[in-house]
């Protein structure tokens, strides 16, 4: 194990901004050309639900180092200065990492710090970054692969022990991102969003450590006893995906779980208003189906995201 600087730049006042990787390689060196894969998280400040991850991922592998037979790069904080500041966005310059990609050596920090990240993972025969959802939403463990990636990658998804695969269109803003970026370098990129904002989801964790240990074990990286037993993820390609967006602005009541198995019609939550102890709305399944994205803010405005729903389109009209 070592742990290397990616990239360093001084900073005002003395201080300095530094991106680290650590590496986990075979205790026994061979000449055969070995399988990589790399990890990823914290490239918004305020998800820090991949660093639980990578966290178990590094003490697994540090207890079980004679079962390694590739490298396994981590990187637990690439926005380190927004995870030091909570902050989502890169602090001082106010602009998503995650739209800057791939960046160039010559242009502003930002857009340094993302072309060394890329340019460090480029040559992983697969990668996956760790996303949470925001504040405002919770989220199934899933994985979200662009359909243009998608032949490549839907097999590795399936053994990532997620609940939900949403395969969707390639749209502009995907081209800056780091998992279209790498994709297209020829590393296969999987993009894992779970739990919420600022917050660690302990269960949601070890799922996903089981499902970074599987894949592992089947592409050869890990040769070990162990059985990673895995669950199968609902699969977007079978169905199709329902937006539930507030009505009226007002506080947000769940009715419902996360994760819940429902009924067309069930009742997903109330909108209320404090003051007057009225309802505002109440929000209704549209279909048979999975709540896959919840509401975990209440406070919500007219548009507001509400749910997500995965379910099947044969009952629409």
């Amino acid at each position: 194990m070592n742990t290397t600087e990616i990239f360093t730049s001084e900073l005002p006042v003395g201080e300095k901004l530094s991106i680290k990787r650590t590496r986990f390689e075979p205790l026994e060196k061979t000449n055969n050309k070995i399988k990589r894969i790399s990890i990823v998280s914290g490239i918004h400040g305020d998800e820090l639900e991949g660093q639980l991850v990578i966290y178990l991922l590094a003490t697994w592998l540090k207890n079980n180092s004679d079962k390694l037979k590739g490298i396994v790069d981590i990187y637990p904080s690439v926005n380190s200065l927004g995870v030091d500041s909570i902050t989502r966005g890169f602090p001082l310059y106010d602009i998503d990492l995650n739209r800057a990609f791939p960046g160039s050596s010559n242009e502003f920090l930002p857009g340094q710090v993302v072309f060394a990240l890329a340019n460090d993972v480029k040559g992983s025969d697969i990668a996956i970054d760790i996303h949470s959802s925001n504040i405002f939403l919770r989220e199934i463990p899933q994985i979200r692969i662009n359909k243009e990636f998608s032949k490549s990658t839907l097999p590795l998804a399936k053994e990532l022990n997620c609940d939900f695969i949403w395969i969707h269109d390639a749209v502009t803003v995907l081209e800056s991102t780091f998992s279209h970026t790498m994709n297209s370098m020829g590393t296969k990129t999987l993009v894992v969003e779970m739990g919420v904002g600022m917050r660690l989801t302990k269960a949601y964790g070890h799922q996903l450590l089981l499902g970074i240990l599987n894949l592992m074990k089947k592409e050869g990286i890990l040769e070990c006893k162990e059985d990673f037993v895995t669950r199968e993820a609902f699969n977007s390609e079978v169905g199709e995906v329902y937006y539930l967006n507030a009505p009226k602005s007002g506080l947000f009541i769940p009715a419902l779980d996360h994760c819940a198995i429902i009924k067309k019609n069930d009742k997903i939550g109330d909108i209320v208003d404090p003051l007057t102890g009225t309802i505002f709305a109440t929000l209704i399944a549209p279909n048979d189906g999975i709540l896959f994205t919840l509401r975990e803010y209440p406070v919500v405005y007219e548009g507001s995201l509400i749910a997500r729903i995965f379910g099947d389109n044969s009952g629409k009209n």
